[in-house]
């Protein structure tokens, strides 16, 4: 089983910024101000404590690391005290960790802290949830089409790993397996990154077939996974392709992937036969009351549940039952749900969609709740004050 690998020597993009110069550039001006009083007016030493609003899994490497790192540089002393280690699940307004140290050290580091804080937390809720629903599949982290930057990026790929690891724990799920850049392959205990071919190579090559024939010759000890949507053919090219590679499609070492947009069916499906192919496969899904959503995901156009089980009977009747069934295009924790229930044979899901959905969830917040040893805290906020001082 591959393990995450979060510590080492990495050259870690959200270790930025770490100059005194570019942190006051890009904190808040408040606080630059209030650094300027407070050093002005004598110093003191203070507490934060740092939590999320909703429920989140605890994913503070980034920015531990990185506050150690800034602190380091300025030759401050501080104390962390973490409440929630990394993979575990905290509550709404909990204190995820608690930082003291002195004002003027701490002060202008706030905002940078929780950039690299909130967002991971929530992801890494997300990748959870996904590997606990889905937890004999395996899933490859695609987030970095989806992110703003590389440091986004670092923080997506390393909140999925965070995820994945609980849902092992938990569950025994085999969680994500990689992801689809070298730079972050380290969180997934890989060297390099993971994935085949785009649609572009498909439109380059001319053909399904094509581009799993130029794949080949150029890759022939690597397994391959060919995209089967671009002509609208998944059900004929996925067919084309094993029976072009035999060897590969008995020993494991061919995938075909869905990807079909949802403004149409997969070849061969409309609302009646995707409804025909649940009856057959999982008609517990499709029986008793269902949202609009979740008949999109068993029954709609796109990659859905009867998408997959009908690829996966036309591959069984031919004979390659051992030609493995990648999908992808959306599957956020509350696909994957639909996809358990409906006890979808997919073997591997590529997602980006673990990303934060509301980025409005991902605000984490940081209130200094103690004065020189003092416990001081503005009203409405006395649950972030010690458990064991209240």
């Amino acid at each position: 089983m591959v393990r995450p690998v979060i510590e080492g020597p990495h050259e870690l993009s959200t270790s930025w910024p770490k100059a005194d110069r570019d942190i006051a550039r890009w904190t808040d001006h408040y606080f630059r101000r209030t650094k300027a009083i407070v050093e002005a007016m004598g110093d003191c030493t203070v507490t934060y404590a740092v939590f999320m609003r909703r429920p989140v899994i605890s994913a503070p490497r980034l920015a531990l690391d990185w506050l150690h790192g800034v602190t380091r540089d300025r030759g401050a002393k501080i104390t962390i005290d973490t409440i929630y280690p990394e993979g575990k699940w905290v509550g709404a307004g909990e204190p995820i960790f608690y930082v003291t140290g002195r004002f003027t050290q701490l002060v202008d580091l706030e905002t940078l802290l929780l950039q690299k804080l909130g967002p991971a937390c929530v992801a890494a809720f997300n990748a959870y949830s996904m590997c606990a629903d889905l937890p004999k599949v395996s899933f490859l982290a695609m987030d970095a089409r989806h992110c703003c930057g590389t440091e986004m990026s670092e923080i997506m790929a390393y909140a999925a790993s965070v995820g994945s690891e609980r849902a092992r724990r938990k569950v025994g799920a085999i969680g994500f397996l990689g992801n689809a850049t070298d730079a972050t392959a380290h969180y997934f205990g890989r060297q390099g990154g993971l994935g085949t071919m785009p649609h572009a190579l498909i439109g380059f090559a001319g053909s399904t077939l094509e581009a799993a024939v130029m794949y080949d010759r150029l890759y022939p000890d690597e397994p391959m996974t060919v995209l089967v949507d671009y002509f609208a053919r998944e059900i004929t090219d996925s067919l084309a392709v094993a029976n072009r590679f035999p060897g590969r499609a008995a020993n494991g070492r061919l995938n075909v992937r869905l990807d079909t947009p949802g403004s149409r069916y997969v070849e061969g499906l409309d609302p009646t036969l995707s409804y025909a192919v649940l009856e057959r496969n999982a008609p517990e899904a499709i029986r008793g009351y269902r949202t609009e959503e979740e008949l999109r995901y068993l029954v709609g156009a796109g990659v859905t549940a009867s998408a997959i089980w009908y690829l996966r009977e036309k591959l069984d009747a031919a004979g390659f039952d051992k030609v493995r069934v990648v999908a992808s295009s959306g599957f956020d924790p509350r696909k994957c749900h639909i996809m358990a229930d409906a006890a979808a044979p997919v073997d591997v899901i590529g997602s980006g969609s673990f990303l934060p959905a509301r980025w409005s969830e991902t605000y984490a917040t940081a209130d200094i709740v103690a004065y020189d040893g003092m416990e001081r805290v503005k009203v409405g906020r006395e649950f972030l004050l010690r458990k064991d001082s209240v």
